[in-house]
């Protein structure tokens, strides 16, 4: 039997003032303002990150995003997956998705990822100055989800499991009580009709936990987070940082290259026992954006070994039904210098790479 398996890229809708960053960082500012500040700190980095095709966008204009969603579609990807900020009925950054909702005819599936932590100033590495907190309660689970049932799930492009709108929550160990909160949110889902939330969590910050633990589906890899050498290495290298070992601004970094990353998830067993989505990611360098704290830099990216580990993973990726998800992350993380869009180094080689793999397996 063919193998069909559905792409999500994982979509941040930052690209647009708003007032509370205009509070935050100064007028204007837009994600924009830290991938121009980008620079080569160590060996086989690529630093800036500047884009290609579609330019320095603006998000408030809908017809950018007819422009992604027609590329993202004629290189195999399936759908967006983009990211969703709530805070007690507030969202932020909502207007893409708002205009995307509108936009009938951009016509690419989608679903939503709540990144549920608090905001911090992590771009000026102050972490535990908070800027907007989350304030979970029962109220709240059933304010979130009477929006998400009536305004969102409801869209004919939205993406289902055996009718289930998929739904997926970036840190489900900061709730109080998630299995309490994916109980209130499923009672009242079946109350609009569905037949309940198909609830998946990305395997980053809590890496390992089995979704049953929570009441989930299913978890999601979210790479290159979490791998065991990497944290390894990070332990190592937040000592020698404090004892000044490197010199401040190399020792500031987690630098890998990208090839043992990729070897490393070639390795990966995918477990037996309950669902866990594929995930891979072209490039990742979140330099520009924790230059006072530190962040990790993959070296020595390319194309070539970015569709290796693609093809890999939808080679041993075993979907059943529509259970058949795989994940990009990302579409557009241009400050993590992780980005399937066009940039001026690379032009479209990482889409036509992921147009040469998916082309299978549709």
């Amino acid at each position: 039997m063919e193998k069909i398996l559905r792409a999500l890229a994982i979509y941040l809708p930052q690209y647009h003032p708003i007032p509370e960053n205009d509070e935050w960082w100064g007028k204007g500012f837009t994600e924009w303002r830290n991938v121009v500040k980008g620079k080569v700190i160590v060996e086989g980095q690529y630093q800036p990150h500047l884009p290609a095709d579609l330019g320095f966008y603006d998000l408030r204009l809908p017809e950018i995003m007819e422009e992604q969603a027609k590329l993202a579609q004629d290189h195999g990807i399936h759908g967006f997956c983009f990211y969703h900020y709530w805070f007690n009925g507030k969202r932020l950054l909502e207007m893409p998705v708002n205009n995307f909702l509108l936009a009938k005819k951009t016509d690419i599936p989608f679903c939503l990822c709540w990144a549920n932590e608090n905001w911090s100033r992590n771009w000026d590495g102050k972490f535990n100055e908070s800027l907007i907190k989350q304030d979970y309660s029962e109220q709240d689970d059933l304010d979130h989800i009477k929006y998400l049932c009536e305004d969102v799930f409801s869209d004919d492009r939205y993406i289902k499991i055996d009718g289930k709108p998929v739904f997926v929550i970036y840190r489900p160990s900061l709730f109080p009580n998630i299995n309490k909160t994916i109980e209130t949110w499923q009672a009242e889902a079946k109350k609009y009709g569905y037949p309940g939330i198909y609830t998946v969590f990305f395997w980053g910050f809590d890496a390992g936990v089995e979704p049953k633990k929570w009441g989930f589906d299913a978890a999601a890899q979210f790479t290159p987070n979490k791998m065991s050498f990497v944290r390894k290495r990070a332990i190592f290298s937040e000592l020698m940082r404090k004892l000044g070992v490197f010199a401040p601004l190399r020792s500031r970094f987690l630098v890998i290259k990208y090839k043992e990353v990729v070897d490393f998830y070639k390795k990966f067993v995918f477990p037996k026992n309950f669902r866990l989505f594929p995930c891979v990611t072209p490039m990742w360098d979140n330099y520009v954006r924790r230059r006072e704290k530190g962040g990790t830099i993959l070296t020595h990216s390319t194309p070539e070994l970015y569709q290796d580990w693609l093809e890999d993973v939808c080679e041993r990726f075993e979907p059943t039904g529509e259970e058949n998800l795989v994940f990009i992350n990302a579409w557009n993380e241009w400050a993590e210098g992780n980005h399937l869009e066009p940039c001026e180094k690379w032009g479209s080689k990482y889409l036509e790479a992921t147009a040469e793999v998916l082309k299978k397996y549709k």
